[in-house]
């Protein structure tokens, strides 16, 4: 089915579930913009998502699923998709490969329905795209695939990176909040991974960059929700004055404004690492069982650090062959390089930390 440019008003996009996919599949939404001048972008995602896509300026609307991970809730999508056939929308295109995840395009009887091949979705989508190993290993291109006509390609130049607004009214509230000082630019560190340990540095490597960057003059800011409080207040008692532990203390569009101050932020392959990429930060990406090929941060301010021994990327939660030799061989001098390139750059193109990075 070919796209009709001059006829598309309205386009519903059923958005992924987990942070960092959300955030590349911004590449996604700024394509459809560039391609559908003035049509009016809907998001269907989870409502942990709302305040991202509201620092996505193409996204005119984010339509909140109340609906749990795994969960079908059939009645709640019904209701949705009903609701929705006011809007008349022109175009729906659904990134996940679940049944679930087309359902509320379909009742919402949007004439043009877009997605991969997955579980029994004949009848939910009637533009259905063939998902061949291989053809689209980098997941933001997959998920911009499915706004093209099938066999057509966009070059490197042509796919916009992820970019989220800071708001820096916000971000100078938060600072008074906790505190911070601002006189040097921090580092900010992203020691969690909800995936699972096999994406996890060590603790001890964190420790040792902590000292590192602390014995240099850097201030060190400790990014998470509250899964990683632990780890963080583990690594502030190891290291001492210097660092503060930030996690479970801010919000997630909070982290994207203090990220924005910060010289680089070092990251697990997470939800952090591609947050930090899109609030216009150097990104120094650790990967382990996962691979850059697939979900690197997507900026060209970025050093990515991985082995690439034969056994990765596994992509398990948990390294199935109990050395986690994958992380454990990035070693902290490695990465404090990479740190200090980083901040050598920051230093010598952009403006004073409290100036406003966008």
């Amino acid at each position: 089915m070919s796209a009709d440019r001059s006829g598309v008003r309205r386009i519903l996009v059923a958005g992924p579930a987990w942070v960092g996919d959300m955030i590349m599949a911004q590449t996604l939404f700024r394509v459809l913009a560039l391609r559908h001048a003035g049509a009016e972008i809907d998001v269907i995602a989870p409502d942990w998502s709302r305040p991202l896509l509201e620092r996505m300026p193409e996204v005119h609307r984010a339509i909140v699923l109340p609906a749990g991970p795994g969960q079908l809730a059939l009645g709640a999508r019904w209701r949705i998709g009903r609701s929705l056939r006011a809007r008349k929308y022109d175009w729906a295109i659904v990134v996940k490969r679940t049944f679930k995840s087309a359902l509320i395009p379909a009742i919402a009887g949007i004439p043009r329905r877009t997605g991969t091949l997955g579980e029994a979705r004949w009848g939910l989508l009637n533009d259905l795209r063939k998902a061949e190993a291989g053809t689209y290993p980098l997941n933001h291109r997959r998920y911009v695939a499915l706004a093209l006509d099938e066999g057509e390609e966009l070059g490197d130049a042509e796919l916009p990176h992820p970019a989220l607004q800071v708001d820096a009214a916000n971000r100078h509230r938060v600072v008074a909040r906790l505190g911070l000082d601002l006189e040097t630019a921090p580092v900010g560190l992203a020691p969690g991974a909800r995936y699972g340990p096999a994406k996890h540095w060590p603790e001890t490597h964190w420790i040792d960059l902590c000292k590192a960057l602390v014995e240099m003059g850097r201030p060190v800011w400790i990014f998470g929700a509250d899964e990683e409080r632990a780890v963080g207040e583990r690594i502030e008692g190891a290291v001492g004055p210097g660092v503060t532990n930030l996690a479970g203390r801010t919000s997630l569009v909070d982290a994207v404004d203090l990220a924005s101050l910060c010289g680089c932020v070092v990251s697990n392959d997470s939800g952090l690492m591609h947050l930090a990429a899109a609030a216009g930060v150097h990104t120094v990406a650790l990967f382990g069982s996962t691979s850059p090929r697939n979900t690197p941060p997507l900026t060209d301010r970025r050093t990515i650090l991985w082995r690439e021994l034969s056994c990765s990327p596994c992509f398990a939660r948990e390294c199935p062959l109990g050395h986690h030799d994958c992380l454990e061989g990035i070693m902290p001098a490695t990465v404090v390089d990479a740190c200090v390139a980083a901040l050598a750059v920051r230093s010598d193109t952009t403006e004073p930390i409290g100036g406003d990075p966008r």
